[in-house]
């Protein structure tokens, strides 16, 4: 999955997470509704803003390196009664380990270690949206500019089963 950013869904002022399948053949959205630090914590990433203190996502992140295990990858796994699920897959010493966690929390360490995000198949044929075809010579800002318009429209009760 391709991290294009996060956003604020209108009205309620909530953040959401915009990750992108970067397949050729498919290119659907998954937008993950998350909080406001956990948004904080991706974007100041995203644009390589170091904290003159480590926050918790890059205390994780120095934690791990410490150890000596590494972040291999991160999964989007699920969502149940509008709560999305991820895990980490860490590579350590003593093999390997996968560790339940929140999305938001998974983005934000992924960037810092740059470790790559997947989502689960079933999830994105459940959650995923698929943009408008834009035509050639739009670029990536056009791209965006129609999913917040989509953003604008949505709304939790639009993940339930």
């Amino acid at each position: 999955m391709e991290l294009l950013g996060v956003r604020v869904e209108l009205p309620a002022n909530t953040p959401v997470v915009m990750l992108r399948e970067d397949r050729p053949e498919s290119a659907r959205v998954l937008p993950i509704l998350i909080g406001g630090p956990e948004a904080s914590a991706i974007h100041s990433a995203m644009e390589g803003i170091v904290p003159p203190r480590p926050l918790t996502h890059d205390l994780l992140a120095t934690a791990l390196q410490t150890l000596g295990a590494t972040l291999q990858q991160v999964v989007i796994t699920e969502v149940r009664e509008h709560t999305f699920f991820a895990e980490l897959h860490l590579h350590t010493a003593a093999g390997e380990a996968v560790v339940s966690c929140r999305p938001s929390d998974a983005i934000a360490l992924a960037v810092r270690t740059r470790s790559p995000i997947f989502a689960d198949e079933a999830l994105l044929d459940e959650a995923a949206v698929e943009p408008t075809i834009v035509e050639d010579g739009d670029d990536e800002e056009a791209i965006l500019d129609e999913f917040r318009d989509f953003l604008d429209d949505i709304s939790p009760d639009d993940f339930a089963s």
